[in-house]
Order: C-alpha cells, then structure tokens, then sequence
C-alpha cells in the first residue's frame, strides 16, 4: 500500500469542461466571499478591545491590587469592571459602555482602561509593587 502517491486529478479535455470547472470554482468563491462578510459582521459584536489598569485606591499602605479592566467590541460597546481591593474586603463594580462612553460617572482609572482599549493611549508599564505577593 502506498500512502504517499499523489491522486490523479482529470485534466479538463476540452474548452466546455473547463468553462464548467471554471463555474464551478466562481460560485465556490462567491459562496465562501459571503461566509467571510458574514463572519466579519459577526466579529464586529465580539470583544475584540481589552485594557487593563492597575492602580492602588489608597494612598500610603497597601499595593496596586486593585484594578480596572475594559472590554469592547468593534464599536465600543461593551463594560468596564472595577475591582478595589482592601484589607476589609473587595468590592466589584461593572458599568456598561456604549460608544466608549457610560451614562454612569467614571473613574479616572476606568477611563484610562477604555483608552487603552480603543487604542488611544499606551499602557503604562507598571511595576510589580514588593508588597504584591
């Protein structure tokens, strides 16, 4: 047994079969030019945007453990998540975001993480802080 020979493909034999293949492959491209318009109009609702920012809420004690995290799709829709980190706890917040924008007040850390989503902004490299562990 042989597993490595190649299959004969027919070669067309004259000009009507080779309009046909011909045909057939236009309307083979035709069919998969509508899955991918397809798929990208379906990608456009997906998130496709992340920024994250550390931060610390607390001013001289504690780490940068607490963070804010954008998410979006392709037409700034999606949420931005808060963590604030604590010794008595954690607290999570989520705003929805339409347009890059929430009808609720933001952050200046949630709006640094939605810039860097869009693309607006770099991160900041951010250091580990030694108290993080």
């Amino acid at each position: 047994m042989n597993f490595f020979s190649k299959k004969q493909i027919e070669e067309p034999q004259n000009i009507e079969e080779l309009l046909a293949e011909f045909k057939a492959v236009k309307k083979q491209c035709q069919k998969l030019a509508g899955e991918v318009k397809s798929l990208k109009e379906e990608n456009r609702q997906n998130i496709n945007k992340i920024g994250v920012i550390r931060f610390n809420p607390f001013e001289g004690f504690g780490g940068n453990q607490s963070f804010s995290l954008a998410m979006l799709d392709a037409d700034n829709r999606g949420a931005v998540i808060t963590s604030l980190f604590s010794r008595d706890g954690n607290r999570v917040y989520a705003k929805p975001i339409e347009n890059g924008v929430s009808s609720y007040p933001l952050s200046k850390e949630e709006k640094e993480a939605i810039s860097i989503a869009q693309g607006m902004i770099n991160p900041k490299p951010q250091e580990p802080n030694s108290k993080e562990k």
